[in-house]
């Protein structure tokens, strides 16, 4: 993943990115200088319910960003100086509730990009309306649909970028992991949201494709809390490997009433899963689990240690996640298509993502124009040892 050019913007944002690694501010806002403009960014993530924990992480990364950016002066846009404005909002990982909260932001003219949403069927129900008021927005959601069946903006340009691998990877690499590791029976279980059946399908297709067995394919919802009775149904197909669909509080219950029922099977996660919340909900019964992560783990990361310890002392008690580098990069990659639009017009920060390219924390950063799909990403496998995720391969 090398480009061997960078535009003045890349250069501007790297900077930002790379030299901002050295310390984060404790305070939370910085001080705006009289005739300061102001740059808004909203950034959307479930911030209540059963995913707060990732929601708090997603939106911390977002903010790290923009103190970095503030701390240094801003950003000029003409010969004006620009200070960022965070605005967060609660989508509470539901599609309904992610409606209202894309309204209200859309409404508000004075943004001028968004960072979320991190659930895919709420990203799919939002981004129409943002493109519809032609704001771009940047997300972390992985169902294959959220750019294909994406709304364009004008002149067909992509209304929605996303700043990691999709599922139409993600699956077949956990599929090939799966066999890699050599195992031939497989149950698959999903949580029945655009994301969780999405990713299921696509490990199942696989699997099949690779001569494994699917003893069943079952489904859930995102917020069941007894699967015994399925689990049970399992147990006696004696599968090599469990597949889960779905996110991380809901994965701790499934993974727990499985142990207790003394089912051995490996269990195969997706993204939503490699956290420290499910490590913390499922105990000792998360012992061995596999997931997969849409990007570089933070230990591959160039200056992933230096952004664990500022993003730490920032935020007190907090750990980092899978997905506060992508927000922290989702900032950045905004702020750099406002500084090539030399604008905060929605529609002219849009059209200024075509080319768009910029070195993040998360490595190199470039767009498929057509699709608004991030390029050269690579699937990373992680397996839990010692109550922590540890990187164990990488798939492109």
């Amino acid at each position: 993943m090398i480009f061997k050019k960078l535009s003045l913007t890349t250069a501007l944002v790297a900077t930002f990115a790379l030299a901002a690694c050295g310390g984060a501010k404790d305070e939370k806002k910085a001080d705006t200088p009289a005739g300061a403009g102001v740059i808004k960014i909203a950034t959307a993530s479930p911030m209540s319910g059963g995913q707060a924990t990732v929601g708090k992480d997603n939106e911390s990364g977002a903010r790290l960003a923009v103190e970095e950016i503030n701390a240094k002066g801003g950003v000029d846009i003409g010969g004006k100086k620009y200070m960022i404005e965070l605005v967060v909002e609660d989508d509470a990982g539901d599609p309904k509730q992610g409606t209202t909260v894309a309204q209200k932001i859309a409404d508000d003219k004075s943004i001028s990009a968004v960072v979320g949403h991190y659930n895919s069927g709420v990203t799919m129900v939002a981004e129409p309306i943002y493109a519809k008021a032609n704001l771009v927005s940047f997300t972390v959601s992985s169902n294959p649909d959220v750019t294909l069946k994406a709304t364009k903006g004008e002149g067909g340009i992509p209304m929605v970028y996303r700043m990691a691998s999709h599922d139409g990877k993600q699956g077949p690499a956990l599929a090939a992991y799966a066999q890699k590791k050599g195992y031939k029976t497989i149950a698959i279980f999903d949580d029945a949201t655009a994301y969780g059946k999405g990713l299921a399908d696509q490990v199942e297709k696989t699997a099949k494709e690779a001569g494994m067995t699917i003893a069943t394919h079952e489904s859930a919802t995102d917020k069941t809390t007894d699967f015994k009775s399925v689990l049970t149904k399992i147990k006696a197909s004696n599968v090599d490997a469990i597949m889960w669909g779905g996110y991380d509080d809901t994965a701790a219950s499934l993974v727990k009433q499985a142990r207790e029922l003394g089912i051995k099977a490996a269990f195969l996660m997706p993204d939503a899963v490699c956290t420290d919340n499910y490590l913390k909900l499922a105990g000792t019964a998360a012992s061995g689990t596999i997931c997969s992560a849409t990007g570089l783990s933070l230990a591959d990361m160039k200056d992933g240690a230096t952004f664990k310890a500022n993003f730490e002392k920032r935020f007190p008690g907090q750990t980092v996640q899978a997905y506060a580098p992508l927000y922290y990069d989702g900032v950045y990659t905004a702020i750099a298509a406002v500084k090539k639009a030399g604008s905060t017009d929605r529609a002219k920060v849009a059209a200024a993502m075509k080319g768009l390219t910029l070195t993040g924390l998360s490595g190199p950063i470039a767009f498929d124009d057509a699709t608004g799909e991030r390029k050269d990403t690579v699937i990373t496998i992680l397996e839990e040892k010692n109550k922590a995720f540890v990187p164990v391969d990488k798939i492109k």
